[in-house]
């Protein structure tokens, strides 16, 4: 994969995405993340935007203090499609779906992610579990009026 100057590696970019969705998900805050491994907050910023790259131990590091395994940070990625240019071109699945939601990954969300702190904030998994049920159903209502509205 050849750099781009002035871009940021697309890899490096989505193991930040990761990183910053997991601290924000448990809610630690990137200065106390920082204090963790001995960087300053800027510098996670970086990691987290891609602009810096993680080093294999500071990523073991991330993955001890956050409770994953380090192969978190690459589910999900692609490496056979350039989803830059996918997304330029407005035919992809995601940006269809930024089209429809308003966000490219609605996981990446401030809500989102409060919303799931909550959830797991709730010691009975019965509680979890009706509210789960009750947001399902709350959406299943929304869409059946719109269905009748239109």
């Amino acid at each position: 994969m050849m750099k781009t100057k002035g871009k940021a590696n697309p890899i490096d970019q989505h193991v930040g995405k990761c990183l910053r969705q997991k601290r924000s998900i448990l809610g630690i805050s990137q200065e106390k993340l920082a204090e963790h491994v001995g960087v300053t907050f800027q510098q996670i910023q970086k990691y987290e935007n891609g602009l810096n790259r993680i080093s294999a131990s500071r990523l073991y590091e991330f993955s001890k203090i956050l409770g994953v395994p380090i192969s978190f940070f690459f589910d999900n990625f692609d490496p056979a499609s350039n989803q830059n240019e996918a997304a330029a071109t407005g035919l992809s699945d995601n940006a269809q779906q930024e089209a429809l939601s308003g966000y490219a990954n609605p996981m990446e969300t401030k809500e989102a992610q409060q919303l799931i702190r909550y959830y797991f904030s709730l010691q009975d998994p019965k509680l979890r579990k009706n509210l789960l049920k009750f947001v399902k159903t709350m959406s299943e209502n929304l869409k059946a009026q719109e269905k009748i509205s239109s």
